[in-house]
């Protein structure tokens, strides 16, 4: 077990805390906006522990493009696991609503840009997802279980790199 791993342990549990629940969607997308000024959008806070990505979707109702920081997951075969969990508040956010009305999307990953094709993951493959998710950030799905909703999961096929 590595630094990361010994830090994920000691973090996870802080992050189901009701005040975390509450300050978390309102300082961590600032945090992430300086860092990614700063660095050139390379490094994202959530990256220094798990892996972290830029979701770029388009608005399912303006059309215009919308950029979601967000760790994942990777599934074992290039792709990117990502759950719509929200802080568990009860509304899903708005990223898993762009994917559903268009699946084409872009990824920035450690600086590298990458065209995806996002599908929803199916309730057959919902356990072993959430497994692969907890194994990484240990009581994750209690995101899902105190929303009071399914979170959406998604899995984000890469198609191209982007130059």
């Amino acid at each position: 077990m590595d630094i990361r791993d010994l830090l994920r342990r000691a973090l996870a549990p802080l992050t189901r805390t009701r005040a975390f629940r509450w300050l978390g969607p309102r300082v961590l997308p600032r945090i992430e906006n300086v860092l990614s000024a700063l660095t050139g959008r390379r490094i994202q806070v959530s990256g220094l522990l798990v892996p972290s990505l830029v979701l770029i979707t388009r608005g399912a109702k303006s059309g215009v493009e919308r950029e979601s920081y967000l760790m994942y997951t990777p599934d074992g075969q290039g792709r990117a696991i990502v759950a719509g969990t929200s802080f568990a508040r009860q509304h899903h956010p708005g990223w898993t609503y762009n994917l559903l009305a268009n699946p084409e999307a872009r990824i920035l990953v450690r600086g590298t840009e990458y065209r995806v094709h996002a599908t929803l993951i199916p309730d057959a493959e919902r356990d072993a997802a959430w497994a692969r998710i907890e194994r990484q950030w240990p009581g994750y799905r209690a995101y899902e279980r105190d929303s009071g909703r399914t979170v959406r999961l998604f899995l984000l096929q890469p198609v191209e790199r982007v130059a």
